[in-house]
Protein backbone atom coordinates (compact mmCIF):
# COMPACT_ATOMS: atom_id res chain seq x y z
CA UNK A 1 0.00 0.00 0.00
CA UNK A 2 1.33 3.40 -0.98
CA UNK A 3 1.15 6.30 1.48
CA UNK A 4 -0.48 9.40 -0.02
CA UNK A 5 0.91 12.68 1.12
CA UNK A 6 -1.61 15.46 1.56
CA UNK A 7 -1.27 17.67 -1.49
CA UNK A 8 -3.17 20.92 -1.41
CA UNK A 9 -4.01 22.98 -4.49
CA UNK A 10 -2.04 26.16 -5.07
CA UNK A 11 -3.72 29.16 -3.52
CA UNK A 12 -5.07 27.21 -0.56
CA UNK A 13 -4.36 28.21 3.02
CA UNK A 14 -3.46 25.59 5.61
CA UNK A 15 -5.62 25.54 8.73
CA UNK A 16 -3.69 22.63 10.23
CA UNK A 17 -1.29 19.96 8.95
CA UNK A 18 -4.10 17.98 7.34
CA UNK A 19 -6.72 20.65 6.67
CA UNK A 20 -6.77 23.49 4.18
CA UNK A 21 -9.17 26.02 2.73
CA UNK A 22 -9.44 27.94 -0.51
CA UNK A 23 -11.88 30.35 -2.08
CA UNK A 24 -12.93 30.04 -5.72
CA UNK A 25 -15.60 32.23 -7.33
CA UNK A 26 -17.33 33.09 -4.03
CA UNK A 27 -17.28 29.48 -2.83
CA UNK A 28 -15.19 28.46 0.19
CA UNK A 29 -13.88 24.91 -0.14
CA UNK A 30 -12.35 22.89 2.70
CA UNK A 31 -9.75 20.26 1.88
CA UNK A 32 -8.78 17.42 4.22
CA UNK A 33 -5.62 15.51 3.32
CA UNK A 34 -5.80 16.78 -0.23
CA UNK A 35 -9.46 15.88 -0.83
CA UNK A 36 -12.39 18.34 -0.85
CA UNK A 37 -14.72 17.61 2.05
CA UNK A 38 -17.06 20.59 2.35
CA UNK A 39 -17.97 23.82 0.57
CA UNK A 40 -20.24 26.79 1.22
CA UNK A 41 -20.85 30.28 -0.14
CA UNK A 42 -18.42 32.92 1.04
CA UNK A 43 -21.06 34.87 2.98
CA UNK A 44 -22.73 31.82 4.61
CA UNK A 45 -21.72 32.43 8.22
CA UNK A 46 -23.84 29.62 9.71
CA UNK A 47 -22.21 27.00 7.46
CA UNK A 48 -18.77 28.39 8.30
CA UNK A 49 -19.42 28.12 12.04
CA UNK A 50 -20.91 24.65 11.68
CA UNK A 51 -18.13 23.14 9.58
CA UNK A 52 -15.27 24.67 11.56
CA UNK A 53 -16.84 23.38 14.79
CA UNK A 54 -17.21 19.99 13.15
CA UNK A 55 -13.51 19.96 12.21
CA UNK A 56 -12.53 20.86 15.78
CA UNK A 57 -14.79 18.11 17.15
CA UNK A 58 -13.27 15.54 14.78
CA UNK A 59 -9.77 16.54 15.84
CA UNK A 60 -8.73 17.80 12.40
CA UNK A 61 -7.75 21.17 13.88
CA UNK A 62 -7.76 23.11 17.12
CA UNK A 63 -9.81 26.15 18.08
CA UNK A 64 -6.70 28.30 17.91
CA UNK A 65 -6.07 27.11 14.32
CA UNK A 66 -9.52 28.44 13.29
CA UNK A 67 -8.90 31.72 15.13
CA UNK A 68 -5.55 32.28 13.40
CA UNK A 69 -6.55 31.18 9.92
CA UNK A 70 -9.83 33.10 9.70
CA UNK A 71 -9.00 35.96 12.08
CA UNK A 72 -12.03 35.36 14.30
CA UNK A 73 -12.23 35.86 18.04
CA UNK A 74 -11.72 33.12 20.59
CA UNK A 75 -15.22 33.77 21.98
CA UNK A 76 -16.85 33.29 18.58
CA UNK A 77 -15.11 29.96 18.02
CA UNK A 78 -15.91 28.83 21.57
CA UNK A 79 -19.62 29.72 21.27
CA UNK A 80 -19.93 27.96 17.92
CA UNK A 81 -18.18 24.85 19.19
CA UNK A 82 -20.34 24.74 22.32
CA UNK A 83 -23.47 25.04 20.15
CA UNK A 84 -22.19 22.21 17.93
CA UNK A 85 -21.51 19.92 20.91
CA UNK A 86 -24.86 20.66 22.58
CA UNK A 87 -27.21 20.80 19.59
CA UNK A 88 -25.36 19.53 16.52
CA UNK A 89 -26.45 20.73 13.09
CA UNK A 90 -29.90 21.75 14.39
CA UNK A 91 -28.25 24.49 16.44
CA UNK A 92 -27.04 26.10 13.21
CA UNK A 93 -29.72 25.16 10.70
CA UNK A 94 -32.77 24.04 12.71
CA UNK A 95 -36.06 25.82 13.26
CA UNK A 96 -34.75 27.75 16.29
CA UNK A 97 -31.39 28.59 14.71
CA UNK A 98 -32.36 32.29 14.73
CA UNK A 99 -32.13 32.57 18.53
CA UNK A 100 -31.41 36.10 19.57
CA UNK A 101 -32.52 37.57 16.26
CA UNK A 102 -35.69 39.53 15.78
CA UNK A 103 -38.31 37.74 13.73
CA UNK A 104 -39.65 39.79 10.87
CA UNK A 105 -43.40 39.87 11.01
CA UNK A 106 -44.59 40.41 7.45
CA UNK A 107 -47.38 39.49 5.06
CA UNK A 108 -50.12 37.13 6.20
CA UNK A 109 -48.49 36.70 9.61
CA UNK A 110 -48.73 40.45 10.29
CA UNK A 111 -52.39 40.50 9.23
CA UNK A 112 -53.28 37.55 11.50
CA UNK A 113 -51.46 39.07 14.47
CA UNK A 114 -53.07 42.47 13.93
CA UNK A 115 -56.56 40.89 13.92
CA UNK A 116 -55.77 39.10 17.17
CA UNK A 117 -54.45 42.31 18.73
CA UNK A 118 -57.61 44.13 17.57
CA UNK A 119 -59.71 41.47 19.32
CA UNK A 120 -57.84 42.16 22.56
CA UNK A 121 -55.86 38.91 22.66
CA UNK A 122 -52.71 39.01 24.79
CA UNK A 123 -49.27 39.23 23.21
CA UNK A 124 -48.24 36.11 25.12
CA UNK A 125 -51.03 33.95 23.71
CA UNK A 126 -50.50 35.31 20.18
CA UNK A 127 -46.78 34.51 20.39
CA UNK A 128 -47.52 30.93 21.43
CA UNK A 129 -50.09 30.43 18.66
CA UNK A 130 -47.87 31.92 15.95
CA UNK A 131 -44.64 30.29 17.12
CA UNK A 132 -42.94 33.64 17.71
CA UNK A 133 -41.30 35.29 20.66
CA UNK A 134 -43.26 37.87 22.61
CA UNK A 135 -40.38 40.29 22.13
CA UNK A 136 -40.79 40.10 18.34
CA UNK A 137 -44.42 41.18 18.59
CA UNK A 138 -43.66 43.86 21.17
CA UNK A 139 -40.88 45.20 18.94
CA UNK A 140 -43.25 45.36 15.95
CA UNK A 141 -45.76 47.28 18.09
CA UNK A 142 -43.04 49.64 19.34
CA UNK A 143 -41.86 50.31 15.78
CA UNK A 144 -45.43 50.94 14.60
CA UNK A 145 -45.72 47.89 12.32
CA UNK A 146 -48.53 46.59 14.53
CA UNK A 147 -51.03 48.53 16.62
CA UNK A 148 -51.98 47.24 20.03
CA UNK A 149 -55.51 47.88 21.24
CA UNK A 150 -55.32 50.33 24.09
CA UNK A 151 -57.77 50.02 26.89
CA UNK A 152 -59.38 53.29 27.89
CA UNK A 153 -58.99 53.98 31.57
CA UNK A 154 -62.34 54.23 33.27
CA UNK A 155 -62.86 57.75 34.35
CA UNK A 156 -64.40 58.24 37.74
CA UNK A 157 -67.33 60.50 37.90
CA UNK A 158 -66.52 63.55 39.86
CA UNK A 159 -69.02 64.61 42.50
Amino acid sequence: MQLRLPIFPSGSTLISDCLGVQELDGLVQYIANGLPVYAHKKDDLQSFRFITSNFIHQGLCRKVDIERCFHVSEDTVQRSYKLYVNEGADGFFGVDARKGHAHKIVGECRIRIQKKLDNGQSVNSIAKEEGLRESAIRYAVQQGYLKKKTSQPHLREQR
